[in-house]
């Protein structure tokens, strides 16, 4: 071997063997950091299951002579999704996080539990991050009742703001004293429902729109047909439009002292009133006499003091955020008396299974009323709806569960949302009692299909579809580029006509109507909660509250237990919701109040469009929903 081979031997041996040392080292170091992160996950899994499993292991200290401070920062709902705290933290530090979803029942409990909790000294009211769908109002009702029963404790209830949009002051309204800054804004416009038509678009795009639908008033599907809403729609719409119209004017009104009208002239002529004070927005809130005082957010911050005192290093007023409170009083029922159980159907209804808030899926629902149906310590259901309705199949799954629940002799309350209209009311028919609020949407009584082919477009650019079929129905396969054969439309359409004639029995048989006063009052017409009182569509006018309680009278319960069958929060994870808030403000200065991106926007736009079109999943393509209410 000569010796330049011999050196490269040996420096080769030393390039391995030193390789081989990182390579373990490397290895070691990968170890080591999974050892740690077990045991973190480890750790957090103990505390978790420790929070959630006992309320003697940990306790969240309210201080005395606070105020509860009510800043929900999200849009409100009736159910929301499942929130990954540490998802929650990662996006808000990026600043892409979703907007947070609010539930109402969170904001209602945790004003019930101050009204009469020593340690709270009154409710601050802090609502410029509050957002509330047009569709939203009996959830807003709902809250403001809540507020002015808390007054009635003899509380302070003071509500500040930068500015408040429509929604947000029905609920401000309710407030002893409402401070608006001085460069602030305060827009009540009404109520309105407007829609944008492309008929003529499609027409000079040569797409071809597939429409199957029975009811005069099923306008979902408008759009594609009109260039302009019809006189059916718009008379169905004004009508419910005019009572959301009408009670959220009196509530203010009532809640500020106003004469009747005040509200309503205060829409109609803000330019005129806008000329008497230079054209300063506040001024002219001011002057109609709907907020009290024009001020800084200092000056606000030192009359909060002045009213609640302040905190330890004296900069703010001595405060407890209603998350933390809600973490203090959010104690589930232990489930020992009879059990009155509330299962939520909220969103879109859907065939399938649908994670918690998401949408409504058929084959969840239909598995917690199973559930229900089952447990022995369960004696009555109330089903809370929430929905614009969806699949037509997945509607029947769950109204199938509704019907064996019954059979076993416990008895059903349909309890109403903001909304339940279309497969929201289908499944709503077949409860014992259906409780809805004052302005409840409900109704929408028919079904529709809608697609679209693209044989003349194709064919624009010399695209075209042949071949042959073994049957006179064949052809439906080249549907799309190629066009819809009329022996499919007419199939399609007479399954249109027997899912409309099934949602009349369904509701004759569900309330004891015949199916000829079904259909005139169905047709796809949208009703208000008071009017379907009236048309017999539903039978009380209440609240959520109301409703458990009749079902536990129908149930012979005079001591019970109310049960939501979700998945719970558990306290860590509202915590750690908190502490995303949290650090984002310590971070960034104040809560997210700013605009999000343009390019934010765009992505949120579209996520939102393709998860509307997921929703169309009924294995027939027949949907009874109501997309002109949401």
């Amino acid at each position: 071997m000569s010796e330049h081979e011999s050196h490269f031997s040996v420096w080769g041996f030393i390039k391995g063997f030193a390789k081989l040392i990182i390579g373990m080292l490397l290895m070691l170091q990968g170890l080591i950091g999974l050892i740690v992160l077990i045991l973190i996950v480890g750790v957090m899994v103990e505390v978790t299951n420790g929070i959630a499993g006992s309320d003697e292991k940990v306790s969240v200290s309210i201080p005395d002579d606070a105020a509860l401070v009510l800043d929900p920062n999200g849009v409100l709902v009736e159910l929301a999704e499942d929130v990954n705290p540490l998802e929650v933290l990662r996006q808000e530090a990026y600043g892409v996080s979703e907007p947070t979803q609010i539930e109402v029942h969170d904001l209602v409990r945790v004003i019930r539990a101050a009204k009469d909790d020593k340690r709270i000294k009154g409710l601050v009211l802090d609502l410029g991050a509050l957002g509330a769908s047009p569709s939203s109002a009996s959830k807003l009702h709902y809250i403001s009742a809540e507020i002015a029963k808390f007054k009635e404790s003899g509380k302070k209830v003071i509500a500040v703001g930068d500015y408040y949009s429509q929604d947000q002051y029905l609920l401000a309204a309710n407030a002893d004293e409402i401070y608006m800054n001085d460069y602030g804004n305060l827009f009540i416009y009404g109520y309105g429902s407007y829609g944008t038509y492309v008929k003529s678009l499609l027409e000079k795009l040569k797409i071809t729109s597939h429409v199957f639908r029975v009811g005069t008033f099923k306008s979902a599907v408008e759009p594609f047909l009109r260039d302009d809403m019809s006189p059916e729609a718009k008379e169905a719409n004004i009508g419910y439009l005019s009572v959301l119209w009408r009670d959220y004017a009196s509530s203010v009104e009532k809640a500020r002292g106003l004469q009747s009208g005040a509200v309503e002239d205060y829409a109609n002529n803000l330019g005129a009133l806008l000329e008497t004070v230079d054209g300063d927005l506040g001024k002219a809130a001011l002057k109609a006499g709907l907020v009290d005082e024009l001020l800084s957010r200092a000056e606000m911050n030192d009359k909060l003091k002045a009213a609640f005192g302040a905190d330890k290093d004296g900069k703010s007023f001595k405060k407890v955020s209603y998350m933390r409170y809600l973490a203090s009083v959010d104690k589930p029922a232990d489930g020992s008396d009879p059990n009155v159980v509330v299962i939520t159907a909220a969103g879109t209804i859907i065939d399938g299974e649908a994670p918690t808030g998401r949408a409504a899926g058929g084959d969840t629902i239909a598995a917690q009323l199973r559930k229900a149906r089952e447990d022995d310590k369960i004696k009555a259901v109330v089903l809370r709806v929430d929905s614009p309705g969806g699949s037509a199949f997945a509607s029947d799954i769950i109204r199938d569960e509704i019907l064996a629940i019954k059979a076993a002799g416990k008895p059903v309350v349909a309890s109403m949302g903001s909304l339940a209209a279309s497969g929201g009311y289908w499944i709503s028919a077949a409860a014992d009692e259906i409780w809805a609020s004052p302005t409840t949407i409900t109704g929408s009584i028919g079904i529709f299909g809608y697609f679209n082919t693209f044989e003349n477009t194709a064919a624009e650019i010399g695209v075209y579809v042949d071949g042959v079929g073994t049957t006179d129905l064949a052809p439906i396969l080249a549907t799309g580029i190629g066009p819809l054969p009329a022996s499919a439309a007419d199939i399609i359409q007479q399954s249109t006509e027997n899912g409309y004639d099934r949602f009349l029995t369904i509701v004759g048989e569900g309330r004891n109507l015949d199916k000829t006063y079904v259909d005139s009052v169905g047709q796809g017409r949208v009703w208000i909660g008071e009017k379907a009182l009236e048309l017999k569509l539903v039978d009380k006018l209440g609240t959520y509250d109301d409703a458990i309680a009749a079902a536990a009278s129908l149930a012979g319960l005079e001591k019970y237990d109310v049960v939501d069958m979700k998945e719970k929060r558990t306290t860590f994870e509202m915590f750690m919701r908190n502490l995303s808030e949290t650090m984002v403000a310590k971070l960034g200065g104040e809560k997210q109040h700013h605009a999000e991106g343009a390019v934010a926007k765009i992505v949120r736009a579209a996520e939102q469009q393709a998860e509307f079109f997921a929703e169309f999943n009924d294995p027939n393509a027949a949907y009874a929903r109501c997309l002109t209410c949401q």
